[in-house]
């Protein structure tokens, strides 16, 4: 199994848990939600792109928006390699995780 960065693994869960609505703007408002840190815009990029050239997120355009200057936005969704990593990556760290003593802050 290839490893990936954390940027990837988030953002890979970010596009699950958006499904048909899965574009930058989205992608980057979820992780701030979920995980409390601000995102630039463009940060989330090259990890897209990164999932994109190992085949677990495919890419399509929608219709074109006067908002956005004509330009169409592009949506991402987990292809049948990227549900399988997602898998592996939720069994791994359920591993890593098993009989972890408690952690206590103090």
């Amino acid at each position: 199994m290839e490893l990936l960065s954390r940027k990837e693994e988030l953002i890979l869960l970010a596009i699950w848990k958006l499904r048909e609505n899965a574009y930058g703007i989205t992608i980057r408002d979820e992780l701030e939600d979920s995980i409390g840190v601000n995102w630039l815009f463009g940060s989330i990029y090259t990890p897209l792109n990164q999932l994109f050239n190992k085949g677990l997120i495919s890419r399509q355009e929608g219709e074109t928006t006067s908002e956005r200057g004509g330009r169409p936005k592009v949506f991402f969704r987990l292809t049948p390699k990227g549900k399988e990593a997602l898998a592996r990556i939720k069994e791994l760290n359920s591993a890593l995780w098993t009989e972890v003593p408690p952690i206590t802050l103090k």
